[in-house]
């Protein structure tokens, strides 16, 4: 609606000699903070200066010639000017409008043309996804969803750590200390034996010295037994995530792994060296970057293994070779902020400006435990299937006491769409760039800011529809009168587009998040104080009813939120 609103606002400037665009008007227009003051408010006293008279004059000068229906009224306060919707146009429009694109209202093509990688959630093989991953996870998940909503063609990868020195610490672990276990893929028993190999090591630092000769063998693919073993480990690994995705309701294009970046880094690592991009140090192969403020950057380790580092310039190559990418968005937590930094610049000196350019990294703050940090290192970290199991058992009970004659099988199913909702909600209503002290008690609750109240307040939505005797709901519907409480709702709707433009601009899909709630705020206050059913606006309001489903349906989607029709 601000677009209406700077739309005539431009037109009346022009009888001042003032022009600005509609985009300048439309950033200087307010919302008053009190109902009383009116819809929109544009402040005069800018122009003050620039025509040397009072603000106060100007605005009724500008109000004199502002002409639509759209407007119940206009008034000129302390040199603002005030604009008052017409509550019944505006409330008939939106609903028509709405109902009318649907799932696509909101959407534009501003995107179209634009292939972009988005690479996120990055769960290694042989360690624990833990609660803190999902965070990553789901942003990542949303952000595709957003971009693809305004016609980016996005390409979904998951970077896996299949390799490495947290991989050669397991296998070391199970083979000396495990060996006589059945090999599981359960995750909270993966989980256990890497949390024991740290242990071990830290109590005798001697052993690390078989850990890496494992490292070595592991790398140069020598030793036939030990890379059964890596095979058949991280196969079970991976297919433990793709459960865990699969619940998430997320998906990848393209896998990456780090066994297959290893060689190309280290090829790459030598080449730098011959081109004096990097040098040798204590036989380790580095990039000196202090002059750039960004340290040491190690590629190759002193016995010539390869470090994430290399494998990441490889991997870039790759991306950019592999998809011909506008940009490569890379969702990884704040604190490889240097990393990422180290990356870029390592990038532009190699001569390859072009990708540095185009790498974005989405960072996002940690998840910490009330007591502390999470880590797969001490296993001081909430197991996501451990969790899952305890919300959805939590759920299902929940499930039970309202809905006594349900089938298993749609228990089983409403209970995990309620569960990853909540979990996700619970990541996603944050800022990103705000820690998360996760809180299982606060992401189990049913009331207040959670995920499970916005499917309750969808479900809601859906009842009501459904007990409705009118089945044949007219598009040509008539209003008498429009209440508060049905005006506020229809304005919350209109907030929608302009709600998710902003999200995408900003790369933070919280903005939709705290959207999502507020809406459904609006509407619950509706519900308690509007008759719906055998009331004489039944239609027109059955139909705003339906508005809001569609909206927060779609609020929800660019979540990565599954609805549910009953609770």
């Amino acid at each position: 609606m601000k677009k209406e609103v700077a739309s005539i606002l431009k037109k009346s400037l022009k009888s001042i000699s003032v022009s600005l665009s509609e985009s300048e008007i439309e950033n200087m227009i307010e919302i008053p903070p009190q109902e009383e003051m009116g819809d929109f408010a544009f402040p005069c006293f800018f122009l003050s200066k620039k025509l040397k008279r009072n603000p106060n004059e100007i605005a009724l000068e500008l109000n004199d010639n502002i002409k639509s229906k759209s407007f119940e009224r206009t008034t000129v306060v302390g040199g603002y000017i005030n604009f008052f919707l017409d509550k019944n146009i505006f409330t008939k429009s939106k609903i028509k409008k709405i109902l009318k694109e649907k799932e696509k209202f909101g959407k534009k093509n501003i995107g179209k043309g634009k292939r972009v990688m988005i690479e996120f959630s990055q769960a290694n093989t042989h360690k624990a996804f833990h609660v803190g991953h999902i965070r990553g996870t789901s942003i990542g998940e949303s952000l595709s969803r957003i971009d693809e909503f305004f016609g980016r063609k996005v390409i979904r990868a998951n970077y896996q750590g299949d390799t490495g020195m947290h991989v050669s610490k397991w296998i070391w672990c199970y083979e000396k200390y495990h060996s006589k276990e059945k090999l599981r893929g359960d995750e909270s028993w993966i989980a256990s034996i890497y949390v024991d190999a740290i242990k071990k090591l830290a109590k005798n630092e001697k052993l690390q010295k078989e850990v890496n000769e494992i490292n070595k063998k592991l790398e140069s693919r020598e030793d036939k037994k030990l890379n059964i073993i890596w095979k058949k480990t991280r196969k079970l690994s991976l297919d433990s995530l793709e459960k865990i995705y699969k619940e998430l309701n997320t998906k990848f294009d393209v896998y990456y792994f780090e066994s297959e970046a290893e060689q190309r880094g280290k090829e790459i690592s030598k080449e730098l060296v011959k081109k004096k991009i990097a040098i040798i140090s204590d036989d380790a192969t580095i990039m000196n970057l202090e002059k750039y403020n960004l340290g040491i950057w190690v590629l190759l380790r002193s016995d010539g293994t390869v470090l994430y580092s290399a494998k990441d310039l490889a991997l870039a190559e790759k991306k950019f070779k592999d998809f011909k990418l506008d940009n490569a968005f890379y969702v990884i937590a704040n604190e490889q902020e240097l990393h990422m930094n180290q990356l870029s610049k390592s990038l532009e000196l190699m001569g390859k400006e072009n990708l540095s350019e185009k790498i974005r990294h989405i960072s996002y703050n940690i998840v910490r435990l009330p007591k502390g940090k999470m880590s797969s290192r001490t296993g001081d970290n909430v197991l996501y299937s451990d969790f899952m199991k305890e919300i959805k058992n939590h759920t299902m009970k929940e499930i039970k006491n309202r809905e006594k004659k349900i089938s298993n099988a749609e228990l089983e199913n409403r209970a995990l769409k309620i569960s990853v909702a909540a979990i996700k909600y619970s990541m996603l209503k944050q800022d990103p760039k705000k820690v998360i002290v996760f809180n299982k008690e606060d992401a189990l609750n049913f009331e207040g800011n959670t995920g499970t109240y916005l499917l309750y307040s969808y479900a809601r939505a859906s009842s009501i529809l459904k007990k409705s005797k009118i089945k044949n709901r007219k598009n040509n519907f008539k209003i008498k009168g429009v209440s508060n409480e049905e005006f506020i709702l229809a304005k919350k709707l209109s907030e929608f587009p302009e709600i998710v433009l902003n999200a995408y601009n900003s790369r933070n899909p919280s903005e939709i998040a705290n959207y999502s709630y507020q809406l459904a705020q609006v509407f619950n206050e509706f519900y308690h104080k509007t008759k719906v059913i055998d009331s004489e606006n039944e239609i027109f309001l059955l139909k705003l009813v339906d508005s809001f489903r569609i909206v927060l349906k779609s609020s929800l989607n660019l979540l990565g939120i599954e609805i549910v029709e009953r609770m």
